[in-house]
């Protein structure tokens, strides 16, 4: 699996992602590139949902038209928690996405397999982006691996942040995942690094 972290402009911690081959998620709230890393976007609409504010539109179609179409992936607006009505506003947003390298849709609370299997039909190179609430994640993650492994799509977990949550992303099938822990505190990342290293000669999601 691939480990992402969310950017930050500490430079101790950017130290330790160089270090481990780590990458960054640039976000509408910290959208400044660090030197030296790979990097993805993320449309920061968690941070938005966290702080009770609106999307912010404008913060991430500047990084769309910045970073995009190098980026190595980029997340799909959506709306936390809120099943149909994101997958809708997710949907909006895909003619102005397109020029990107790879996009994410975000999977949230209540979406069907049905609906999201649908979607994927109709474009053929979309990947999976699993959010939603806390439990939702957990509840669903080795599902929605089994979805992507169906259509041969890539499937990256977000806020990953303990070793335990490691192991289960890389049984559901997960190709990437990010969390914050690594961006609060630089010494996490040795011992996250070292537990993505050791997951990843667990065997993967057999169906």
């Amino acid at each position: 699996m691939i480990p992402y972290a969310s950017n930050t402009g500490t430079k101790r911690n950017l130290e330790q992602f160089r270090k481990y081959g780590w990458r960054v998620l640039l976000t509408p709230l910290n959208p400044s590139l660090p030197d030296g890393l790979r990097y993805a976007v993320d449309n920061g609409a968690w941070s938005c949902h966290t702080r009770n504010l609106p999307f912010d539109n404008e913060g991430f179609s500047n990084l769309v038209e910045l970073y995009a179409e190098t980026a190595d992936f980029v997340v799909i607006p959506d709306k936390v928690g809120k099943g149909k009505e994101s997958l809708e506003f997710s949907l909006s947003w895909m003619d102005r996405l397109k020029n990107s390298r790879l996009l994410l849709l975000p999977i949230q609370d209540d979406m069907s397999e049905k609906d999201v299997g649908a979607v994927l039909e109709r474009f053929p190179t979309l990947g999976l982006f699993l959010g939603g609430t806390t439990e939702y994640k957990l509840e669903t993650m080795k599902g929605w691996g089994m979805v992507a492994r169906a259509f041969c799509r890539y499937y990256h977990v977000g806020r990953v942040n303990t070793r335990k949550r490691i192991r289960m992303c890389q049984h559901a099938g997960a190709d990437s995942i990010d969390g914050t822990s690594g961006t609060l505190f630089s010494v996490t990342v040795p011992r996250l690094d070292g537990e993505i290293r050791q997951a990843s000669m667990i065997p993967r999601m057999v169906q």
